[in-house]
């Protein structure tokens, strides 16, 4: 059963997030935790833009929050997002992982050792591998792993180089991910 959705996206990512984050009912039923990666000294608008967008509850994550229902978390710039074993965030200025820090690997691999079986992990359209071990993570902790076609993406490196490390993915469209996510947490 689904417990939570973690997603890692680079170039492209506006657009991509912009088809799947809005489709979330107000009673969405998961935590949904999302690394993009963005220039570490300026500060997002990923928070301000999807609010007037979404249904659910979006925000930037703060170091040690609770993990709620029903919530988007942006990782914010200049820090790894990762989730704890008790199911709350932290944040790390670590060094960046293949050049990003934020960086989805981060955050996949802390959340397959807090969910296991219950974390589903969506790799984006990006431009650079981030997200390929993460997933590999994933997978390999018994969850879900779904990648963005690669011919669908704005910048299809980050899929592909994902698709490599889990050839057993489910390859689906944007609008497909949105689907999935909205009937998953029903099952």
């Amino acid at each position: 059963m689904a417990e939570a959705v973690v997603i890692g996206a680079s170039a492209g990512a506006l657009e991509a997030l912009s088809i799947i984050l809005p489709g979330l009912p107000t009673d969405y039923g998961l935590p949904v935790c999302v690394v993009v990666h963005l220039p570490p000294n300026k500060k997002s608008l990923l928070t301000d833009l999807f609010q007037t967008k979404c249904c659910v509850k979006v925000r930037e994550a703060d170091d040690k929050e609770p993990i709620c229902a029903g919530t988007v978390y942006f990782a914010p710039p200049g820090y790894h997002l990762l989730i704890e074993r008790d199911k709350s965030l932290s944040l790390s200025n670590d060094e960046p992982v293949l050049y990003s820090r934020p960086s989805v690997d981060v955050l996949f691999e802390s959340a397959a050792d807090a969910y296991g079986p219950g974390l589903i992990g969506i790799v984006l359209t990006g431009a650079n591998q981030d997200g390929a071990r993460g997933l590999k993570a994933v997978a390999e902790a018994g969850g879900t792993v779904i990648v963005q076609s690669p011919s669908g993406a704005h910048s299809s490196a980050m899929p592909e180089a994902a698709l490599a490390a889990c050839p057993g993915a489910q390859v689906l469209s944007l609008a497909e991910i949105a689907v999935f996510l909205r009937d998953v947490e029903k099952a």
